[in-house]
């Protein structure tokens, strides 16, 4: 009995561990994101959340900081903010966001792309390699560029200003044949008011020194590697700054303006 008894245990433990690595590994596939995009273009800068708990969710990703204190990048499990001097910083534990997007990074499709072309037509020829427009896609691209294009915003004060006032005080910074990396999302259009319909793209150099979100860009040569993902997370600020919002309105205009 005492050996039968034993043998189930055996049989009951590991069939645990094997739902459970099962479990770990549909999780992973998943976009998480916290806050929304409309209340970033609203003024809800105050960090809900820390980055130890993002890190649960994702290695890879994009977002902003506390108060808006630059851009966030998270690559290879590893995040950067990077400020409105333009260099990038390691990002601790206890700091917290108001709006980040993570997932776990594991490409379904690699291509490479080894002639120039611009913004415009990066979004072109990803959108005629993608399966569908339906689902969501994280968007990896290593290598070199002929030229980037990128900016951060500066802290903010309370009170906040919208998004598109803080945005004019933005600061651009320039790169020329550099070597870096593109982190970002391509999402749905039924996305809208939710996150950043299309493309959201940041930069970072490959040194992991310097980097911004992205504007404009002109390729040279990369590595294109996809995620595609069709489970989505998201959790909401339980502030008043949130709750007592208005969201219904169409913020797409200024959201264009900021982006681009």
């Amino acid at each position: 009995m005492i050996k039968r008894a034993s043998f189930l245990i055996i049989v009951i433990s590991l069939a645990l561990f094997f739902f459970g690595c099962s479990n770990l590994h549909k999780n992973r596939d998943v976009l998480y994101q916290t806050s929304t995009i409309n209340a970033l273009l609203e003024g809800v800068y105050d960090g809900d959340i820390t980055f130890h708990t993002v890190k649960e969710h994702g290695d890879f990703g994009l977002g902003t900081f506390h108060a808006l204190d630059g851009e966030m990048i998270a690559l290879d499990g590893h995040f950067y903010q990077i400020k409105s001097d333009g260099r990038a910083y390691p990002v601790d534990a206890s700091m917290k966001t108001p709006f980040a997007v993570v997932t776990f990074f594991e490409p379904d499709q690699t291509t490479s792309i080894d002639k120039q072309i611009d913004y415009k037509d990066l979004e072109g020829y990803l959108d005629s390699i993608l399966p569908t427009e339906n689902i969501f896609y994280a968007i990896r691209l290593k290598g070199t560029f002929s030229y980037i294009k990128a900016r951060s915003v500066p802290k903010q004060n309370k009170p906040y200003p919208p998004l598109v006032e803080a945005a004019k005080h933005q600061k651009i910074f320039e790169f020329h044949d550099v070597k870096g990396i593109i982190v970002g999302f391509r999402l749905p259009q039924y996305m809208k008011g939710i996150n950043v319909p299309g493309y959201h793209l940041h930069f970072i150099t490959d040194d992991r020194k310097a980097g911004g979100h992205l504007l404009a860009c002109t390729i040279k040569s990369v590595q294109v590697e996809i995620d595609y993902t069709n489970k989505f997370h998201m959790v909401l600020p339980e502030k008043d700054a949130f709750y007592n919002l208005d969201l219904t309105k169409d913020k797409h205009n200024q959201l264009d303006k900021i982006e681009k």
